[in-house]
């Protein structure tokens, strides 16, 4: 239960960070906030680790919580990283994958499908988790599918922010299908881009991105 409440909080964290309520370098009192969600400090110490290791805040010893922004530079790197990473997945699965995988991929698409319907976001990158680690596993290496959770992990505010902008749930949902399609037919080329292109942040996704995190900022 504490588990869970510590994911609800810093998902709650993160849209007041995104929304600017909270700006770069701003420290989050730890008593505040407790009294605030109605919770001990155990699982609001969970959630500040979970947005640590999103890069969002920054522990520091004896001082407590900051909020940090990541710069562009910095974050268009990760996320080339991430879509390498989700290639190489992809091209591997697309050789090893199972009958069974494929089904839970078609499975999760169906329910992306209704997220999208529904315009539920939430619903909708809960879904889309499911639906990458699946491809994860199904590359057969096992410290490439640990590597790429890992960044996923890291890159889940930003990932799942990108899924407000309009349109971005139905494009996600036409790539989630291109990514089945390479897959049942096994053809580790065409799911090595389709991965790629799904991941990478180029353009328009980038500067929106961006914008988000600028303002968040002023």
């Amino acid at each position: 239960m504490e588990k869970r409440r510590a994911d609800t909080i810093a998902e709650q964290l993160e849209e007041l960070i995104f929304d600017g309520t909270y700006a770069d370098g701003d420290r989050l009192d730890e008593v505040r906030l407790a009294e605030q969600f109605g919770v001990s400090r155990t699982p609001l110490r969970e959630a500040f680790q979970r947005l640590a290791l999103s890069g969002l805040l920054e522990l520091i010893p004896r001082r407590g919580a900051f909020v940090r922004q990541p710069g562009p530079v910095e974050l268009l790197e990760m996320f080339e990283v991430m879509a390498e990473l989700e290639a190489v997945c992809g091209r591997l699965a697309a050789l090893r994958i199972s009958d069974a995988a494929l089904a839970e991929l078609r499975d999760a698409n169906e329910h992306c499908q209704q997220a999208v319907a529904a315009r539920d976001v939430d619903a909708y990158y809960f879904e889309n988790e499911r639906f990458h680690g699946i491809i994860y596993q199904q590359s057969g290496n096992s410290f490439l599918a640990q590597e790429a959770a890992k960044l996923h992990k890291r890159l889940q505010p930003f990932r799942r922010q990108q899924l407000r902008f309009r349109g971005r749930m139905g494009q996600s949902m036409s790539e989630h299908e291109q990514i089945v399609r390479a897959l049942e037919a096994g053809d580790a080329e065409a799911a090595t881009d389709a991965l790629r292109n799904h991941v990478a942040v180029q353009g328009e996704k980038f500067h929106q991105l961006m914008a988000t995190l600028k303002n968040a900022a002023e």
